[in-house]
């Protein structure tokens, strides 16, 4: 008896024009969604980076200090090899990220500021296979508070201290998108941007050096994620995502 066929991913909606993508760390978005921007933004779509932490931690070998510099110069590299301009840094602490409201509070302010039209996330649930492969705390801690966030952004009497100098509740996110979800039902073709979305990882070259033993194979990690993803989709390398509508409040 033959193995059960992955249930088919349905397309993402393309008719959007504004997205701003928020993770815990550098690389993140590197690790399975970097393609897919960089298909986003050479179709003239904005998309903006906000990393809440400077990723400081995580390099065994360099101190907290240094890594924050180094980390950051690799992230505003690998964006613009996928066509983003604008990039963000909360400095939060790495691996200490906590959901709550000062969290919430935080990314509220940055969605509000650049007014999106769709969120980005990574994958904020207990595993990345549905399994055993755990997730680490910063990536749900930040899941959870960008998905509440987005609905916090729209409602004025929820952080109004952050309603000064112009800026104004932003109740039209439709969509949060969570990158690499074992809960995926959605994807995006990345055939063409799959070498921008490797580049872009590659960028992160200091941290990808400190990957256990250093024999971390970039091209091979992505090819694992986007082939069936791509063969979900019915195409060579694909982006899947989890999808919360949000609508219009």
């Amino acid at each position: 008896m033959g193995q059960p066929q992955p249930e088919p991913l349905t397309p993402l909606a393309e008719d959007w024009q504004r997205a701003l993508a928020v993770v815990a760390h550098p690389d993140d978005l590197e690790f399975g969604a970097a393609a897919a921007v960089a298909r986003w933004t050479g179709q003239g779509k904005e998309v903006v980076y906000c990393l809440v932490t400077s990723g400081e931690a995580g390099i065994d070998a360099i101190t907290p200090e240094r890594a924050r510099v180094i980390r950051e110069e690799e992230q505003r590299l690998s964006a613009r090899l996928v066509g983003v301009d604008t990039v963000d840094f909360l400095g939060l602490p790495d691996g200490l990220l906590e959901y709550g409201v000062p969290l919430r509070r935080a990314i509220t302010e940055v969605i509000r500021r650049h007014r999106p039209d769709v969120v980005i996330t990574n994958n904020f649930r207990e595993t990345w296979d549905g399994a055993y492969t755990l997730n680490q705390a910063d990536h749900i801690a930040t899941g959870r508070a960008v998905l509440d966030a987005a609905r916090d952004a729209g409602n004025r009497w929820i952080f109004p201290e952050q309603l000064t100098d112009g800026v104004q509740p932003w109740n039209r996110v439709r969509e949060v998108w969570a990158a690499a979800s074992p809960l995926a039902r959605h994807g995006v073709d990345v055939t063409d941007t799959f070498d921008a979305g490797l580049a872009s990882l590659r960028a992160h070259d200091a941290y990808l050096r400190g990957l256990g033993d250093g024999s971390f194979d970039p091209e091979e990690f992505l090819e694992g994620i986007s082939r069936p993803a791509g063969t979900r989709l019915g195409v060579r390398h694909g982006a899947a995502f989890e999808v919360f509508p949000l609508g219009l409040h």
